[in-house]
């Protein structure tokens, strides 16, 4: 076995959470080769990613047909030898069998499972253990039948060195004018598109109850300023000093100045699950409807490093999507004790 090509061509959140795959592939097998298939929006995450040799960018399924079909010829002449696909679709089933790869691993999932010839089931469906440990179920089934014995892999799975960090702090302390004296809270308001998230007032009343004195930073998507112009607005109105963290020089960049954080604070979005890959102090807000319970969407930070809320089980599916059903009030009962713990 020398080269394996991994799938994970989705968004930035769950490619995030397949980044405890790569590092129980590379770490049990060393000698291998690991290619990964992304989209271009998660192109500079997979680049600096430890357990990740080489990077091979996807049109994805809504992409130009022409791309489609040169993707195929690249993936058939690199000549992998496995392929494994950490959740699929029809789009991946398809790419793996075209490009004739001779071991083609992936979960037992609808008719498409076909274009396998090594499955595996897991009913992800039921949202019994985290989306990480579904993916890490695949790795060791591959190990297992390589006769490999797995490596368990540990947080943090992201990592920038010392110099790295004093550099870009000290940049995000003069261009934003923060305060490097105080712990820096950022906050990501926006959702992505993909989750959904606290109201603004329910953001004011949390971080106008945190006892610990800190400089907030509001981060923001290019489609999220608007949003956080209103977030920190609001803030200010409660005596909260703040800046906006709206541009960067990509997500690399963007990953190196949440790595400077103290504590980040969103919901179930891909910043989220960049600050827990880099072990960051996460506090995170997930629907409680079965599909996206804090449960199935856990990020990868270390035993005792997120705080997880969500709103009230047994309301109907519609309550529990909305985030407004959180208390906030019991949220900081959780949540000064902890930062106090870790901030003293």
């Amino acid at each position: 076995m020398k080269k394996v090509l991994v799938v994970r061509n989705d968004k930035i959140g769950d490619f995030i959470l397949a980044w405890p795959s790569f590092a129980m592939l590379k770490q049990s097998m060393p000698e291998v080769h690991v290619t990964a298939l992304v989209p271009s929006y998660t192109m500079s995450l997979a680049q600096i990613c430890p357990w990740i040799d080489e990077v091979i960018l996807d049109p994805t399924a809504s992409g130009d047909k022409v791309a489609q079909r040169a993707l195929i010829a690249t993936l058939k002449a690199a000549r992998f030898d496995a392929s494994i696909n950490l959740f699929s679709t029809t789009y991946n089933a398809l790419l793996v069998w075209k490009a004739a790869i001779p071991y083609r691993l992936a979960p037992a999932t609808k008719w498409a499972q076909v274009f396998y010839n090594h499955r595996i089931r897991q009913k992800r469906s039921q949202s019994a253990k985290p989306e990480f440990e579904y993916n890490l179920d695949l790795i060791r089934h591959f190990l297992q039948s390589h006769n490999v014995a797995p490596v368990e892999p540990s947080a943090p799975y992201l990592q920038f060195s010392a110099q790295q960090l004093t550099e870009q702090r000290a940049k995000l302390a003069q261009t934003l004018a923060l305060d490097s004296n105080k712990p820096w809270v950022m906050v990501h308001a926006g959702t992505g598109g993909s989750a959904n998230n606290l109201s603004f007032e329910q953001y004011v009343e949390l971080l106008s109850g945190i006892e610990q004195d800190y400089q907030l930073i509001i981060t923001a998507g290019p489609s999220e300023l608007e949003q956080a112009q209103t977030l920190l607005a609001l803030a200010e109105q409660r005596g909260i000093v703040g800046v906006i963290y709206a541009k960067n020089d990509g997500l690399a960049d963007f990953s190196c100045s949440i790595a400077c954080a103290n504590l980040f604070i969103a919901g179930s979005t891909g910043p989220l699950h960049i600050a827990a890959a880099i072990d960051v102090l996460t506090i995170g807000f997930f629907p409680s409807k079965r599909s996206a319970t804090p449960l199935r969407w856990q990020p990868i930070n270390s035993a005792g490093r997120h705080l997880a809320f969500a709103p009230p089980t047994g309301g109907g599916a519609e309550q529990e999507m909305d985030l407004r059903g959180i208390d906030i009030n019991q949220v900081l009962k959780r949540v000064n004790p902890w930062v106090a713990q870790h901030w003293s």
